[in-house]
């Protein structure tokens, strides 16, 4: 029996619209019967108050071959379906739809309703790998940041924000006056980079950030590229984005043409001594101490994808 798990959170800017959307019709055998699915057993998992890590590992646990992975949420709640895939290294796939405050990967595959999960057909994305001193760390469908654009990650961890954008939330628009006010007043801080070297050639010690891009958007109007449909190559890139005027340049770039960078098939950053630094893949971030070096190379195994081409 074909198996559709729901994986889904609670707490998303968008959790009304994902019961109604896709819970609620996905448990009514009426509904079911006029998509086709007779005889396809749903079950649920829903992402708990952890970790992306302990949500990966739990639901890595209950993957068969043959599953489909419904993704409904922002693009954390896709990083946690796609990379339990992939850990379970199940014959499964994955498909995406959009409830969160960006939705890269969802806008990457086209995938925006329920109709477009069982009439599309299946593809092969290769994603990142994120290793950390010789350790995998996580696997990135769409881009990664280290630095600055990762610290700033951390504001929709604060309650008084998310509580905001849950209210009538719709657009990924509401999000950028909270991070226009995070950069503003945190820019001037402490936020380079340690003093590093990538791929042997040591960068400029006001360096704030690095970047990767595997997919089509980033934070949904930065234009990346269709890497993530290659076995080898990605889009990479550093700067100092606590000028405003470079951020601006960049920012106008991204969004009329393609994020600023070069094609690379693997980086390497070491830093000169070990560093505290925060990696953030797809949005969800995690900060790491004494670290030697970060190592940035497409995944030796694909992803079964649903993509509406």
């Amino acid at each position: 029996m074909r198996r559709v798990l729901i994986v889904y959170n609670l707490r998303s800017s968008r959790f009304k619209d994902v019961k109604a959307e896709v819970l609620d019709v996905l448990s009514d055998p009426a509904a079911m019967h006029k998509m086709g699915l007779n005889g396809v057993m749903v079950g649920k998992y829903e992402v708990k108050r952890t970790n992306i890590e302990d949500n990966v590992a739990q639901l890595a646990k209950v993957i068969r071959d043959g599953d489909l992975l419904l993704a409904v949420g922002g693009d954390a709640t896709a990083a946690i379906a796609a990379n339990s895939i992939l850990t379970a290294s199940k014959d499964a796939t994955l498909a995406v739809l959009p409830y969160g405050n960006f939705n890269d990967l969802a806008r990457t595959l086209k995938t925006k309703k329920l109709k477009d999960v069982f009439s599309s057909k299946a593809a092969k994305l290769w994603p990142l790998e994120i290793m950390v001193d010789g350790e995998h760390f996580r696997f990135a469908t769409c881009y990664v940041t280290i630095g600055m654009m990762a610290e700033a990650t951390e504001l929709f961890d604060n309650k008084k924000v998310r509580k905001h954008l849950q209210k009538g939330h719709k657009s990924s628009w509401r999000s950028y006056p909270q991070l226009a006010g995070w950069y503003f007043k945190n820019r001037h801080k402490k936020v380079f980079l340690p003093e590093f070297s990538l791929n042997g050639n040591l960068q400029p010690k006001k360096t704030s950030d690095y970047t990767a891009v595997n997919g089509r958007l980033m934070a949904k109007v930065m234009k990346g590229g269709t890497w993530f449909l290659g076995s080898e190559n990605f889009w990479s890139g550093t700067g100092r984005l606590t000028n405003f005027f470079r951020l601006a340049n960049l920012m106008a770039k991204s969004i009329l043409h393609r994020v600023p960078g070069k094609t690379t098939k693997r980086d390497v950053l070491k830093f000169t001594e070990p560093a505290r630094v925060e990696i953030q893949a797809e949005g969800e971030y995690k900060l790491f101490e004494n670290v030697n070096e970060i190592e940035i190379k497409k995944a030796k195994q694909y992803l079964k994808v649903i993509i509406n081409l």
